[in-house]
């Protein structure tokens, strides 16, 4: 849930992505500001796009650092404009929106077992010219026997407005306790444009035919080729935190993003 921030913030770390602006916006801040250690600060100042807040993201699991986005990339969903006055009370008057990934263990052809954490989405991708086809079970029940696409989202409330609402998937509030179970160009059932589900399920695929009609699994960046189950849960224990400025949280933009 949203709520405003009462321990007062002093240590800032800044942390750019490659862009030039964002490197100069990193320079520029931490002529004025200490650029403390991640480790040591209050909370983080991402400067870039979304790509970056999303590595933020996950570089803070284990710190658990709130994390302040400011844009200074091409796409700024989850960021904050970049405005160079006040900053120290721009912070302390953020916004904390917290947020829980998903786990998605996966089990590749060889019977090898990856694991990995997605703050967007986990995303199943046909690998060659064939479609995928997929068998989807929730709590150990199988929901759809086969589902023939180019591959399947699982998406967080903080992540429906990406992937998963290019793919047509709905968009989620932030403080919604579901997930997003979107087709990518579903072939057959035609007729079956995804699920709402509640976020305390067990999402099981097994890929069938996996020899023949390769799939990989990708969760936000990492990326497993051919797999063939892939095991989908939220994971309730970790929590994530984003900074927003008053009146320009995530779930004042996820609203806004379905009236535009």
């Amino acid at each position: 849930m949203d709520h405003i921030t009462k321990t007062p913030f002093q240590c800032l770390s800044f942390i750019a992505s490659e862009g030039i602006e964002a490197l100069e916006a990193r320079d520029f801040l931490s002529h004025y500001y200490e650029n403390h250690a991640p480790e040591e600060a209050d909370a983080i100042i991402a400067l870039g796009g979304d790509g970056l807040m999303l590595q933020t993201l996950h570089d803070m699991i284990s710190l658990r650092k709130p994390v302040y986005g400011m844009n200074r990339g091409s796409l700024g969903f989850l960021m904050n404009e970049y405005n160079i006055n006040d900053l120290l009370e721009r912070v302390n008057k953020a916004k904390i929106n917290t947020i829980h990934p998903l786990s998605m263990t996966v089990i590749d052809r060889e019977d090898k077992t990856y694991s990995a954490l997605a703050v967007n989405e986990v995303s199943l991708l046909r690998q060659r010219y064939q479609a995928a086809k997929l068998q989807i079970s929730i709590n150990g029940a199988v929901r759809l026997k086969e589902l023939v696409c180019d591959g399947i989202i699982v998406a967080t409330p903080a992540g429906s407005t990406a992937y998963n609402l290019s793919a047509h998937g709905p968009i989620i509030p932030i403080n919604a306790q579901l997930l997003a179970l979107t087709p990518i160009s579903p072939f057959r059932p035609r007729r079956w444009h995804g699920a709402l589900l509640n976020n305390t399920v067990k999402i099981e695929i097994d890929i069938l035919e996996a020899d023949k009609r390769p799939v990989s699994a990708v969760a936000d960046h990492k990326e497993v080729r051919y797999v063939k189950k892939v095991i989908i849960e939220e994971a309730h224990d970790i929590d994530l935190q984003l900074m927003f400025d008053p009146g320009h949280s995530l779930d004042e933009r996820i609203l806004l993003e379905q009236f535009e």
